[in-house]
């Protein structure tokens, strides 16, 4: 089965976090999804990490910390998702690729706006 390992940031400031729509076209599309991508071959997370935030919505990654580790079966891949707080950025997020995006209250998260596998990053912003 094919191992799939993802740097994802969950951007935050204050109470509130900065989200992405997937495109319809994409898997789990028009579902809000937190920034991030795939790992490259010998890559560190915060390294793919502020690649990948730089390319998706425009920050300038200064810092994480580690959140959660995730992994998920989706039948035709394992997802392993590395997911890091990112508080500490320069720059105002906004959708780089054509995507949308927008700051959310962490308490308003719905899980089912989400892909299964990002449900527990939601429930875990909500034990912080």
């Amino acid at each position: 089965m094919k191992r799939v390992e993802v740097a994802v940031g969950v951007v935050k400031r204050g109470t509130q976090t900065y989200v992405t729509l997937r495109h319809q076209d994409q898997h789990q599309g028009g579902k809000w999804e937190f920034p991030g991508g795939k790992k490259e071959l010998g890559e560190s997370t915060f390294d793919a990490l502020k690649r990948e935030l730089a390319e998706e919505i425009g920050i300038t990654v200064n810092g994480s910390e580690p959140l959660i580790l995730i992994e998920h079966d989706y039948g035709d891949k394992h997802v392993v998702l590395d997911v890091h707080l990112v508080e500490s950025f320069d720059g105002e997020p906004y959708g780089r690729e054509m995507q949308q995006g927008k700051w959310l209250d962490i308490d308003s998260l719905a899980p089912g706006d989400f892909p299964a596998a990002n449900v527990s990053i939601i429930e875990a912003l909500h034990n912080q």
